[in-house]
């Protein structure tokens, strides 16, 4: 079995991507379980350049294979905001009820057909061994107007799905990882690493 260490220390990612990854023949260690403790400084200019920044960080300091995402909100009629800087946005330690009630006072006067947003996701892995791969996906949706469900964490309550008519946050847990950034991007990234496993046998 594939053991990776994710490189987070946030519990509802560490368990949405061992959730991702259950039925692959991989286990999924946290930081904490690896020994690992760093303040790791996210200061790339995308999506992709954060995760592997976090991926390499644990794979020098363990040794060991490391796994990173690093996810965020677009929101089109913001021009990209908050985008790389998500879970920065409006200060690291604002809650996410501030920043989702902020959001939804920014688009106060914006029609639905211009509320359009989307959840990004790169993952990054990368090998003692020096190899690395990254994959990027997207979940689309529209920024609505109430904080709405409990499933959810981050900026989940105020992301609508106009096709499901439902909130990110209002989806049971197995069926937003079906069609989640995450979810998308941490399938494709098992997807590469079993081939890569198939590959060096």
């Amino acid at each position: 079995m594939t053991q990776l260490i994710f490189a987070t220390g946030n519990r509802h990612k560490l368990e949405e991507v061992r959730e991702i990854l259950a039925d692959a023949d991989m286990e999924v260690i946290s930081m904490k379980e690896a020994g690992i403790d760093a303040e790791i400084e996210e200061n790339g200019t995308s999506f992709e350049e954060n995760a592997l920044i976090k991926a390499r960080a644990v794979c020098r300091a363990s040794g060991r294979c490391a796994l990173a995402d690093d996810s965020g909100l677009e929101v089109d009629a913001l021009g990209g905001e908050p985008g790389i800087y998500s879970s920065r946005w409006m200060g690291e330690d604002t809650s996410y009820h501030v920043k989702n009630k902020e959001l939804i006072r920014l688009l106060e006067n914006v029609p639905a057909d211009k509320r359009t947003a989307r959840f990004v996701c790169a993952c990054a892995c990368v090998f003692p061994d020096g190899r690395e791969y990254s994959v990027r996906k997207t979940f689309e949706g529209i920024i609505g107007w109430e904080e709405k469900g409990e499933n959810g964490f981050g900026y989940d309550p105020v992301f609508y799905l106009p096709d499901r008519k439902l909130y990110s946050a209002e989806l049971p847990p197995k069926e937003k990882n079906a069609i989640s950034h995450r979810g998308k991007a941490m399938r494709a990234m098992r997807d590469i690493l079993m081939e890569e496993a198939c590959g060096r046998r």
